[in-house]
């Protein structure tokens, strides 16, 4: 199939070059006949440059016909050949995550695992952002993004100075978010360390003590137990409890709750991905245990993975400018949020209790909120997604930089969901979609997918309660609803560039009501700080206009 694909690869270059040959013949020909001199002896410069503008339009018609068809040849040329060189590596069958359960027999084997080689292969591959940028058509437009952001910090400048009289260099949201930061920090060493030690430690002695137990599924129920007590009480609770007692500000619950949820997800992987070995390892009668050293486990830590390995593909050095640059975009696109806030979201915002809510209001507010929140989600996919990611991955040399694909054009929401976040789908798929599908067999494919949407949903709207909190389930309804119902509709079978088109406006508008549904709640909660009913009537009474409400019903959006 290789040499099949080198042929066919060949082929097309033979013909690609053979047009070439055949369109400067071309050239040379319509050259000769322009040169030509009349009887006159002169030449007939009309017809020289009518012929050269004749040529530069045909190859400029034939040139994104050209590269396209170069370009979409040679990506199904290198992904074909990774795919065959990582099988050849394999014994030259391709391995899936579960092809140990998918040979011929195709029966069901409870007491197997696929061990971690059979799942996702890391290779060295350059972010896309990083490989795009190096085009000067792309890059124009990550240079349109910070001219944005000067003219916003030239906009809260001129405005501070007309209305203070003086530059106002301060940054009140910015700080209020960020508030109690060392609390936030010693909570995540906290979680670290219980991350490193008791997950590990508990592991270890399953693993050593497995082989020599006379009533090896009781102790391994034990430390099962154990691990899940671990997880809910101590990474699950003791984050929450912290965030909840000490009442961190927004910025500071994001930093300890995603942290509690990528520990979780961690040490889950961990252990997934070593347990098979071990009964394996058992079933041989094996001398040797296979519990991987500390520093393995410390690695995958800090690797911007969330799927073990022994090893990862390592690059030969570490580029500190390389990193310095990265996160200096970071710290860039949170001063560039701020402004986002600061001059597009608080002045709407803040201003809606005035008068009294309508349908009007509401969708004036959704269309208005479109722009922030698209500003926000792209700044938050390349602040975290590309720069924060690929920072850690510079520093550790991690060789795999797909954190995301091109999503952008993507023309299904299955699509989309695939390519958005490459990093948590593949946990989603190989630990909750695969494993569904290992549990109660291939026939309730649908029912996994179904599984895997609600816990992304679950977990979603766990973060943005916890954060802002208040439970206000928009997130989960747009996702668990409108998602799963987009997944469905807005397939894989669409192909067409209005595919894309209708996925663009649905994630604007979906993002827009996100931002203005969320942020009233907000407004409406630290305006109107109401406890009962009795006092939300009373409130009404007093003042209709207060937390933009024409009802006696709290927060009537």
């Amino acid at each position: 199939m290789l040499g099949e694909e080198k042929m066919s690869v060949r082929k097309r270059l033979s013909k690609s070059s053979k047009h070439a040959e055949e369109k400067e013949e071309g050239q040379r020909d319509c050259t000769e006949e322009c040169q030509e001199t009349p009887s006159n002896g002169r030449i007939d410069l009309k017809q020289l440059i009518a012929k050269k503008i004749q040529l530069t339009a045909e190859a400029e018609e034939l040139k994104p016909f050209f590269m396209k068809e170069v370009g979409s040849h040679f990506d199904d040329f290198v992904t074909n050949l990774i795919e065959k060189s990582a099988s050849l590596d394999n014994g030259g069958c391709t391995l899936t995550s579960f092809s140990v359960l998918e040979g011929e027999n195709s029966h069901r084997a409870k007491d197997l695992r696929a061990p971690p080689e059979h799942g996702k292969i890391f290779v060295i591959r350059r972010s896309l952002l990083d490989e795009l940028f190096e085009v000067d058509h792309i890059r124009t437009i990550y240079h349109m993004f910070i001219a944005l952001l000067i003219l916003f910090i030239l906009s809260t400048l001129v405005v501070d100075y007309i209305d203070e009289g003086r530059l106002v260099l301060e940054f009140n949201l910015m700080s209020y978010a960020f508030g109690k930061l060392t609390v936030a920090m010693w909570t995540w060493c906290t979680m670290f360390l219980c991350t490193l030690t008791v997950p590990y430690f508990l592991f270890q002695r399953w693993a050593r003590g497995y082989h020599r137990s006379s009533h090896p599924v009781v102790h391994s129920l034990l430390h099962c137990f154990l691990f899940v007590v671990f997880q809910i009480g101590v990474l699950g609770l003791g984050p929450l409890y912290v965030v909840l007692v000490y009442t961190l500000p927004p910025a500071s619950r994001f930093i300890v709750i995603l942290e509690q949820i990528r520990l979780i997800m961690k040490a889950h992987s961990f252990v997934r991905e070593n347990v098979p070995r071990v009964l394996s390892s058992a079933k041989e009668k094996s001398s040797t245990v296979p519990v991987p050293t500390v520093n393995q486990y410390l690695y995958f830590l800090f690797a911007p993975t969330l799927i073990y390995r022994d090893n990862y593909p390592r690059t030969p050095t570490v580029r500190w400018g390389y990193v310095a640059m990265q996160f200096a975009q970071v710290f860039g696109c949170f001063f560039y949020v701020y402004y986002v806030f600061e001059r597009l979201c608080t002045p709407l915002f803040r201003n809606i209790k005035q008068e009294p809510f309508s349908a009007r209001v509401l969708v004036l507010c959704i269309f208005n909120s479109i722009l922030p929140a698209v500003l926000i989600l792209f700044l938050s996919f390349f602040a975290f997604l590309h720069c924060w990611l690929n920072a850690f991955a510079e520093m550790l040399r991690f060789g795999d930089r797909m954190f995301y694909k091109d999503w952008w054009n993507s023309t299904s929401y299955s699509n989309y969901y695939r390519t958005w976040n490459v990093v948590v789908h593949d946990w989603l798929y190989y630990y909750a979609y695969k494993d569904f599908l290992w549990f109660f067999t291939k026939k309730f494919k649908s029912a996994a997918m179904l599984a895997v949407f609600a816990v992304s949903a679950v977990v979603h709207e766990y973060a943005l309660a916890v954060c802002l909190n208040f439970f206000y389930p928009v997130l989960f309804v747009l996702f668990m609803f409108f998602g799963m119902a987009f997944n469905f509709i807005a397939n894989d079978s669409r192909k067409r560039p209005i595919w894309n088109v209708l996925m663009w406006t649905s994630l604007f508008a979906g993002n827009g009501v996100l931002l203005c549904f969320y942020s009233q709640e907000w407004y409406a909660r630290q305006h109107c700080p109401l406890k009962n009913e009795t006092q939300v009537r009373a409130l009404v009474q007093e003042d209709p206009t207060c937390c933009g409400a024409t009802k006696p019903v709290h927060h009537n959006y």
